[in-house]
């Protein structure tokens, strides 16, 4: 507060001062407490001030009573302070750290006003001269516990305080009245004011927790001053106060070393024997158990789902497969019966021409022009194909003698200038693949000599019996071609490019020609080998194509999957096959038996050269 003006004196204003504005405080911690108490009992902050005063009064006054005196006071060597209880000397054994310094202050006075030499004078007591006097521990007293630093040192040492631990045998059986007040004992060395309580069996583990890492990380205030054997301020030199410092700081440095172990054991201890522990580590291995069987099971679940999935892709493959597969069936059987309704047809119009065309004695006048005509028709009957044996019929039907003579005529010329034109590609086709052996620097040909008609009919033979360019065609010109290695190889390299495709009547006695050429040359062969095609096989609706390797690896596993005991086993066989009928694969298998045994009876006349 400003001081009031006198007179003659001038108030003046340098800086304006701003407004005043109000401002919500919260009292906090103590100040909360009291500010609490205040308004319960309806009163100012000033008011319960004089009340905290009053009630400190009274308690000192109170406390003043209370006073334990130490019998022994009298008896105390003032000599051998350091040894004694400084509270005991002042009466405060009751309270002994908890004293506050008004309590000691107070403690103090009684005892001053008790012990005082000149009052014990004035009642007529014995008083000894000088330093030798009990009184002095009464003002060593006062003068250790009235100073923080050198009251803590003593504290550190409390003669009263037990240090002793309990052992593992006596905690497991009463945990918590054992180990508890030990701890509370020791929590007045934490430097730390809110020290954990111990709890109970119903703690949480945040809480069993908490207390542990509180105590496995205690910081003690603990300290051992008050125990040095010599004082440094007795030292007559710098040099001996410096080594006494040395020895203290060692010998405290050991004592608060062997303190925290003390502390770190009992610790241990209580850990070990605290059943909260152990039920915690039981719940902590019941989760783990129920996590990993959990994690388990999911994984598991997992796995099947994948089988599952995996399975429905397979069967749904599986289904698919059989799908195209049933589809693949029908279109192979819907094939093969669209084949024979068009052989059937083919075979109806093939007897029509040929029942019209004998009706009108083929056309002539003499035998040998009806011979000749004959000849033609069944020429006509193997090249035409069915629109054209239609159409050609219907011309026949509803045309005169001439006429259909004359539409008989044109049909062959047209039939004999298309052959004619096969011949001369097959002829310049033939020159085209001896020119390019020869080029090749003589691998097709051995002296200048060419292909005759005896291996080309050969060749011919085993493009019909294999596919071209297959390992079974290179080995079946090499056991029975005329001519040296390199010159089927180069044919069979070329896939047979040099044959182009011929009528298949031509074919067929073509074939029939290197059969039979073949057996006269091979005639040393046992007679089971020297069978010739049956005519069972001789018919129209035979596919005289050649056998592709799709169709012979589709044959082969069909003559595996159907063994000879099997019931229908041609017709399974030729289903197996699409496009080819039974007649086919009985011919087809009728024409391997031959060149296997061939074959065998080839290397045994080679082996039996070579003995030789």
């Amino acid at each position: 507060m400003l001081l009031e003006a006198l007179d003659g004196e001038e108030t003046v204003v340098f800086i304006a001062a701003a407004a005043s504005m109000q401002v919500e405080v919260e009292p906090v911690g103590r100040w909360f407490e009291a500010y609490v108490k205040r308004r319960n009992r309806n009163t100012s902050a000033s008011f319960q001030e004089l009340e905290e005063e009053e009630e400190s009064s009274e308690e000192s006054e109170d406390e003043e009573l209370q006073l334990e005196e130490d019998p022994m006071l009298r008896t105390l060597d003032p000599k051998d302070w350091k040894n004694q209880d400084h509270y005991a000397v002042l009466g405060l054994t009751n309270v002994r750290y908890k004293a506050t310094q008004k309590q000691i202050k107070a403690a103090h006075k009684a005892a001053v006003l008790k012990h005082h030499p000149d009052k014990r004078k004035a009642v007529g007591e014995q008083i000894t001269e000088g330093d030798n006097d009990y009184f002095t521990c009464i003002t060593k007293a006062i003068e250790i516990l009235s100073d923080p630093v050198k009251r803590r040192a003593f504290d550190s040492v409390d003669p009263t305080f037990d240090n002793t631990m309990p052992s593992k045998s006596e905690g497991k059986d009463n945990f918590f009245k054992v180990f508890g007040p030990v701890f509370e004992r020791n929590a007045r060395w934490s430097s730390k004011k809110h020290v954990p309580k111990l709890g109970t069996m119903e703690s949480s583990f945040e809480e069993v927790d908490s207390f542990y890492t509180f105590w496995y990380n205690f910081d003690s205030w603990r300290e051992f001053s008050y125990l040095d054997e010599e004082e440094k301020e007795k030292a007559e030199c710098r040099d001996e106060r410096r080594w006494i410092e040395k020895q203290n700081r060692a010998s405290r440095a050991q004592r608060k070393k062997e303190e925290m172990n003390r502390i770190r054991t009992l610790v241990d201890t209580a850990y070990s024997c605290d059943p909260r522990i152990k039920k915690f580590k039981e719940e902590e291995k019941a989760r783990k158990e129920s996590e990993k069987k959990a994690k388990a099971e999911a994984k598991k679940r997992e796995q099947e789902e994948k089988e599952r999935a995996v399975q429905a892709e397979l069967e749904a493959a599986r289904l698919l497969k059989q799908k195209e597969e049933e589809e693949a069936k029908q279109a192979a059987q819907q094939a093969k019966k669209e084949k024979e309704i068009q052989k059937k047809a083919i075979k109806k119009e093939r007897q029509k021409l040929r029942a019209t065309c004998k009706n009108w004695n083929y056309f002539a006048d003499n035998e040998a022009d009806s011979v000749k005509m004959m000849e033609e028709v069944e020429k006509l009957c193997d090249r035409l194909e069915l629109a054209s044996l239609q159409s050609l019929n219907e011309v026949l039907a509803s045309s005169s003698k001439d006429e259909s003579k004359a539409a008989v005529v044109k049909q062959v010329d047209d039939v004999n200038v298309q052959l004619q034109k096969e011949k001369e590609a097959e002829v310049q086709a033939r020159q085209a693949a001896r020119g390019a052996d020869q080029a090749s620097g003589g691998g097709g040909s051995v002296g200048g000599k060419g292909w005759n008609e005896e291996d080309l009919q050969l060749l011919i033979k085993a493009v019909n019996l294999f596919p071209a360019g297959t390992n079974m065609l290179h080995a079946y010109m090499y056991i029975f071609c005329s001519f040296l290695k390199p010159r089927y190889i180069n044919c069979s390299v070329l896939n047979i490019s040099i044959f182009p495709s011929t009528d298949p009547v031509q074919k067929d006695e073509i074939n029939k020609k290197a059969f039979e050429k073949f057996k006269k040359e091979h005639t040393s062969l046992p007679s089971e080998d020297k069978a010739v095609p049956s005519e069972r096989f001789d018919g129209d609706d035979l596919n005289t194509a050649p056998w592709t390797s799709e169709e012979q690896k589709l044959l082969e596993q069909a003559l595996k999957s159907y063994p000879v005991n099997t019931p229908e086993r041609w017709e399974k066989i030729a289903d197996a096959v699409p496009g080819r009928s039974k007649k086919d694969c009985m011919k087809r298998y009728k024409e391997l038996v031959e060149m296997v045994k061939a074959k065998k009876a080839a290397q045994e006349q080679v082996a039996a050269r070579s003995k030789k």
